[in-house]
């Protein structure tokens, strides 16, 4: 378990001056926009405006702080209010939003179409977080990357034989690689879960 501390985390200014993104973890490591299977980022968002086009990638946006926006994508308009529900778009699409009230941020999962998938949950209290491997042949059956990012409030995680480490908030816990352990979380508040894994060919989006 790699334990990925929000302190360290260098602010990426938006091309549109709009706010700053901060990267929690990419797959494969050190990716850039171009090359990045998946990637989990927290945004600050300052003022309304159009967001980046990125052809290819499906996008999970879920507010993490502040009163919510209005995101309007391709023509329909959604306003998302309910922090910590995640909603997906692709990043194609013609996309912009309006705050609410003031500021946000916003964490947001970016897969590459037909080389990643992911799911985002809300967790409150406590759970195990079991890992599943990639099998013998190859395929892709299951997470093969659990990221645990504390939401709200503190969240506390474990692998088996370990020692409790806490995570403040935006702090967040990456299970990966072949050895991993099973976890257990406790969260005061919510914390984000999310499964990555290599997409499915025969199951495709959308």
């Amino acid at each position: 378990m790699r334990i990925l501390r929000a302190a360290g985390r260098p602010a990426m200014p938006w091309s549109n001056g709009g706010g700053v993104t901060r990267e929690v973890a990419v797959h494969p490591a050190g990716a850039g926009w171009d090359t990045f299977a998946w990637r989990v980022s927290l945004a600050d968002v300052t003022r309304d405006g159009p967001y980046s086009p990125l052809p290819g990638v499906r996008r999970i946006l879920t507010v993490a702080d502040g009163a919510g926006l209005e995101l309007t994508v391709a023509g329909t308009t959604r306003r998302l209010t309910d922090r910590c529900r995640p909603f997906a778009f692709p990043g194609g699409a013609a996309t912009g939003s309006r705050l609410l009230d003031g500021p946000v941020v916003n964490l947001n999962v970016m897969l590459r179409e037909g080389q990643a998938a992911a799911t985002v949950e809300r967790v409150r209290g406590r759970r195990v977080v079991e890992p599943v491997r990639r099998p013998a042949d190859g395929r892709a059956e299951g997470p093969e990357a659990v990221l645990i990012v504390a939401v709200e409030e503190d969240t506390r995680v474990r692998t088996a034989g370990g020692p409790e480490v806490r995570l403040a908030r935006f702090d967040a816990a990456l299970l990966v690689g072949p050895d991993v352990a099973p976890a257990e979380m406790w969260t005061d508040g919510t914390a984000a879960l999310i499964a990555l894994s290599a997409a499915d060919p025969a199951r495709p989006e959308g």
